[in-house]
């Protein structure tokens, strides 16, 4: 199926920018004709593509259409040899998924280095993330899973460590006879999502059994550490985090020195490996790092 790439472009403006008004400025049209474009694109494609809202969301189909969009632009970029001076309208684009505990530690140094691109981060659960190459929709993720995505290098990063941790008070009011089920099921938790299996892996780790303890849903990773200071609960949090307070005993282990390692792994679209491959060069520099565990 052809698409008009004046289509596809406006497509992939709207879903950048959240809005048809902010597209129309990005491209130098009038709100009108984007949506013309964009009527147009939807007609020849048979479905809808995007969510009208505030601010507008793409449908699978629009999001698939969208990353080819960028991924095309890339390809261009690289037969150019120049992305930042010779990459179509600007700067080419990189959608990448990475999980929120590494993007609050260690990730965003290997961004910061890379000239030329802009970014555009998704944050998954490192469990889910590789989702996000498997349909296309990110050039490139941070993952938890072992073996490469169909189409896709792979590379080891190391290790994130994790610490079960609260505020001293906490453990004392909550724990006072130890971590046993009974005390984990009463006391409050934190969990980033749904998808966040971390405090049910190092319970079964511990305990030995299936406890599904009352939890506050928190999706920030700064958040689950200030959270676990002020006594709200106790939570999973990512070693580079809470290294300090952890020697200034501002938080606690639950138990100490039982902690819960997950290997990550840089997984990119080979089609754009001659491209990608400078930012997964830096994502391992950062990776080895900010990943490094003390002996």
């Amino acid at each position: 199926m052809q698409l008009d790439p004046r289509h596809v472009a406006t497509l992939a403006a709207i879903l950048e920018t959240g809005s048809f008004e902010a597209a129309a400025r990005d491209l130098g049209l009038t709100q009108g004709a984007v949506s013309q474009r964009l009527k147009a694109l939807e007609d020849r494609v048979g479905t809808i593509l995007v969510r009208r809202g505030s601010p507008c969301t793409g449908t699978e189909t629009g999001r698939r259409i969208a990353a080819h969009a960028n991924h095309v632009g890339l390809l261009e970029a690289q037969l150019a040899r120049d992305i930042a001076a010779l990459s179509p309208g600007g700067p080419a684009r990189v959608r990448v998924a990475v999980n929120a505990d590494s993007l609050a530690t260690w990730f965003l140094p290997a961004l910061s280095g890379i000239e030329g691109i802009l970014f555009d981060v998704v944050v998954d659960d490192q469990e889910f993330s590789a989702d996000w190459l498997r349909r296309g929709e990110v050039a490139a993720a941070v993952t938890a899973l072992p073996r490469a995505v169909a189409g896709c290098d792979i590379r080891p990063l190391g290790t994130l460590r994790y610490h079960a941790t609260a505020s001293p008070d906490y453990v004392a009011r909550w724990f006072p006879d130890g971590v046993t089920a009974p005390a984990i099921h009463a006391a409050p938790a934190l969990r980033y999502d749904e998808k966040d299996e971390l405090q049910a892996r190092w319970i079964r780790t511990v305990t030995g059994k299936s406890v599904a303890p009352g939890n506050h849903g928190l999706p920030s990773s700064q958040g689950f550490v200030t959270a676990c200071l002020l006594g709200m609960g106790w939570g999973m949090n990512p070693a580079p985090l809470v290294a300090d307070h952890l020697t200034q005993g501002t938080l606690v282990e639950l138990v100490p020195g039982v902690t819960l390692d997950v290997p990550l792994f840089w997984q990119s679209t080979r089609l754009l490996r001659d491209v990608l491959d400078p930012l997964g060069r830096a994502v391992r520099r950062a990776a080895r790092r900010g990943l490094a565990i003390p002996d």
